[in-house]
């Protein structure tokens, strides 16, 4: 039976050309996203870059440690202490280095967003050299990275405020302002860090790779990591996914073509066994050629997938692909499993062909829903209704996690799609009804086919409906989702106006004092902060908290409770949510950012859609910096005076006044952009699957009605009446397929409003129509080109 498989293979090479595509492609992409996964979870850390120049670093020991019975826990403490001047007054040679926000005023040069400010005497230790200029030796004098020319006059903002400064130096390397070490002392008492060109005795130090620990993106470099990560284990299970539907379709739609083939094996003396035998090594000879090709040439597209993740900004631009051969290996065995595991239906279907069908599969077509694809079909979908009622009533605010809704969205894509057949008559009867009004016998040829041969239709429907489908779901669920999340942030908030700071100095004290100044508003300001928490005696949590000024919250955010109230926050009291897992009134054991240990008594119990986690009074905020500063309104105040005062405060400042609308548009755009990044590349797997799938199964149905065509010229069609038909039933099809997308998105969508619309009260369900429209005009032009291009070379 292998040898007829293989015969088979090369007489019906069209029918499996999109089959061999399609795994080749998996396997490439499993292969090349393994690669770039090696990449991101193996690839060492990025060399030291603040202390590059220094082989010994000298740091302060900044973590909580706590002793549990299981042991110590620590974790690193969000308020730094700093070295002693005692300890550094040990060694004579160190570089005092204070790392402190600075940043040059916007308007006065390029300086700044996360521009940090540093003794001169620490420039050495990356190196940052003098491109032009000299070194500060006065108070009022800087020298800045690239982006400013000597002799500038320009306002540095730090924490406590703006100054004036010249320029009398520029240097290469990351955004810096040095100040001379005396400023540097001033402006930043705490020493961070002591760098050193000897080994020193009797303290703990850095060397080697662990001086990067004080770089200021090794934050952003693990963050950076985790999106890529998380990209592509998304979209090697997108693939996966769509690889075995592609195959799944491909096979079953080949097994229903050729049941008088089967039937006949079968009259001649083969049996079952030998039949499903036949189907396997088709689809092993495919499946091994073609994920061989795939996994070889798959790992030469990880550096163009690397180099499109660090370009989206999702992934850090440091790394370098890696050379292992785990992903090839495991490309290719992934792939082969998942070609025989899509074909084993349609091999048992085979094997149930009776000799007999080799003369009634002639006269009429068989039932196209087997049980089995009916019970499976309905599993699924139902599976997925279940889980989406599950996830409205126990947890809605998990709802607002795209990682949860997606497994959803693929046993509803899966359910539909075994169930087309079902649905494939009544819709291209309704579809119909337009079309009965149309001239000539097309008008009834088109939704005939369509509904006969229900088996051809339901597969070529089902890339359409895969593409569509998931194009407007998961689109719509991530601009649903950040309408959401906007939403719950904006609704607190009764503010007219907000402040906000542009860069890492937060709104510095004397702009606050600005603010504070201006006449008929109310001020209000949030510094984020950590509390550490014991959770279970055993695990050491550092939880995000807002320091605010209790008296002046009030009349800017309207901050919702379950229980208590916020009127009795205070010094000794806390606010907390119910995932901190503490009652009204209890009084919980807590360390504050720099470590010190506290009890606070809880007052207040915040709902799951508070702004916050937690609040607590300005006395914990420490050297937090003031993010936000809330402006509302007082009773008979001019809007456009105060406007004016906003902008004359915050002029020099690094900091803009928005509107509250304004906010929350820039807000959910920020948001929106951000989360569409990361689809573009799921959706670009499924689209480039689909096609193929599309083209493949339109190209197979073709070659078996070459036949009826001809009769269609025999009965005095002419050539393009016959062009027209082919291309109005490839349309029909592609408008079914729309159709059961259209139930998905709906499904879906509906299910996710219902668990957003608790957390967030009531929002749009959003439809992506651009997007959505471009995805149906592709699958359009792929349908009539694949369908209209045999009938022109055979009408």
């Amino acid at each position: 039976m292998l040898n007829i498989a293989w015969h088979t293979l090369r007489t019906r090479l069209v029918s499996f050309v999109g089959t061999f595509l399609a795994l080749a492609l998996g396997a490439a992409l499993i292969a090349a996203m393994g690669q770039v996964l090696a990449t991101t979870v193996d690839s060492p850390d990025r060399a030291p870059q603040r202390y590059a120049a220094t082989p010994y670093v000298v740091v302060p020991d900044e973590r909580l440690r706590v002793e549990t019975w299981q042991g110590e826990q620590s974790r690193p403490l969000a308020e730094r202490h700093g070295l002693t001047a005692e300890l550094a007054a040990r060694f004579p040679g160190a570089v005092l280095d204070r790392i402190f926000p600075a940043q040059v005023a916007s308007g006065q040069g390029k300086l700044g967003g996360d521009a940090v400010g540093r003794p001169w005497s620490a420039s050495r230790t990356a190196p940052q050299r003098l491109v032009e200029g000299r070194a500060p030796r006065t108070a009022r004098e800087i020298v800045v990275s690239t982006g400013a020319r000597v002799g500038d006059k320009v306002s540095v903002i730090t924490r406590s405020g703006t100054k004036p400064y010249t320029v009398v130096g520029v240097t290469d390397g990351p955004p810096t302002v040095f100040f001379t070490d005396d400023q540097a002392a001033r402006l930043s008492p705490r020493i961070d860090a002591l760098a050193l060109w000897t080994r020193p005795s009797g303290v703990p130090v850095l060397t080697g790779q662990e001086r990067a620990l004080m770089d200021p993106n090794r934050e952003g470099d693990e963050r950076a990591r985790d999106n890529a990560n998380t990209i592509v284990g998304i979209a090697a299970g997108f693939a996966v996914f769509i690889a075995v539907f592609v195959v799944s379709s491909t096979f079953a739609f080949a097994v229903a073509q050729r049941r008088r083939e089967f039937a006949l094996l079968r009259t001649v003396g083969a049996t079952r066994r030998q039949v499903r035998r036949m189907v396997y090594g088709e689809a092993g000879f495919v499946a091994v050629a073609a994920s061989a090709l795939g996994a070889l040439a798959g790992p030469y597209a990880a550096g163009p997938i690397l180099d499109w993740l660090v370009g989206l900004g999702m992934a850090p631009a440091w790394l370098v692909p890696s050379r292992q051969t785990w992903p090839a290996v495991t490309a290719f065995v992934v792939s082969v499993v998942v070609a025989l595991a899509g074909v084993s239906v349609a091999a048992r279907r085979a094997g149930r062909v009776h000799p007999a069908e080799a003369m009634r599969e002639a006269a009429i077509e068989p039932r196209v829903m087997t049980w089995g694809r009916l019970l499976v079909g309905a599993g699924l979908f139902t599976a997925a209704l279940i889980s989406m009622v599950v996830n409205a009533v126990s947890d809605p605010q998990g709802a607002t996690n795209n990682k949860s809704f997606m497994p959803i969205l693929m046993l509803l894509v899966a359910g539909v799609g075994l169930l087309a057949p079902v649905v494939v008559r009544p819709v291209a009867r309704l579809l119909a009804v337009p079309l009965s009004r149309l001239r000539g016998v097309g008008a009834t040829l088109v939704p005939a086919a369509a509904a006969t041969s229900v088996r051809r239709t339901a597969a070529t429907a089902a890339p359409v409906l895969v593409a569509v489908g998931l194009a407007a779901a998961l689109l719509g669920a991530a601009a649903m989702t950040e309408a959401a999340k906007t939403a719950t942030q904006a609704a607190p908030v009764r503010a007219d106006y907000l402040v906000l700071p542009e860069g890492s100095v937060g709104l510095d004290r004397q702009l606050v004092e600005r603010l504070r100044a201006i006449r008929d508003v109310e001020i209000a300001t949030t510094a984020p902060t950590s509390m550490y928490t014991l959770e279970g005696k055993t695990a050491l949590i550092q939880r995000p908290t807002e320091a605010v000024d209790p008296a002046r919250l009030g009349s800017v955010l309207d901050i919702p409770v379950t229980k208590g109230s916020l009127a009795q926050l205070n010094d000794r009291t806390i606010a907390v949510s119910e995932t901190w897992e503490l009652e009204l009134g209890e009084s919980a054991k807590l360390w504050r950012a720099d470590g010190s240990e506290i009890s606070l008594k809880v007052v207040a119990l915040l709902a799951p859609n508070a702004p916050s986690d937690s609040y607590v009074t300005t006395a914990h905020a420490f050297s937090a910096p003031v993010t936000t500063a809330y402006v509302k309104l007082r009773p008979g105040a001019s809007a456009r005076e105060v406007e004016s005062a906003l902008r004359r405060s915050t002029q020099g400042h690094n900091a803009r006044a928005l509107t509250k609308d304004a906010w929350v548009s820039e807000t959910g755009d920020r948001r929106g952009s951000a989360s569409r990044l990361g689809l573009l590349v799921v959706l670009g797997i499924i689209l480039a699957y689909t096609a193929i799938s599309l083209v493949n199964i339109l190209l197979m149905a073709a070659s078996d009605r070459t036949a009826e065509r001809a009769s269609l010229r025999l009965l005095g069609a002419t050539r393009a009446q016959v062009v027209r038909y082919v291309a109005g039933e490839a349309l029909l099809v592609v408008a079914i397929g729309v159709v059961l997308a259209a139930a998905v998105a709906a499904i879906s969508l509906g299910g996710l409003w219902s668990s957003l619309v608790q957390i967030a009260g009531p929002i749009a369900i959003s439809v992506p129509w651009p997007a959505v429209g471009a995805v149906i005009a592709g699958c359009v032009a792929l349908a009539v080109a694949a369908a209209v291009a045999p009938a022109l070379r055979r009408a």
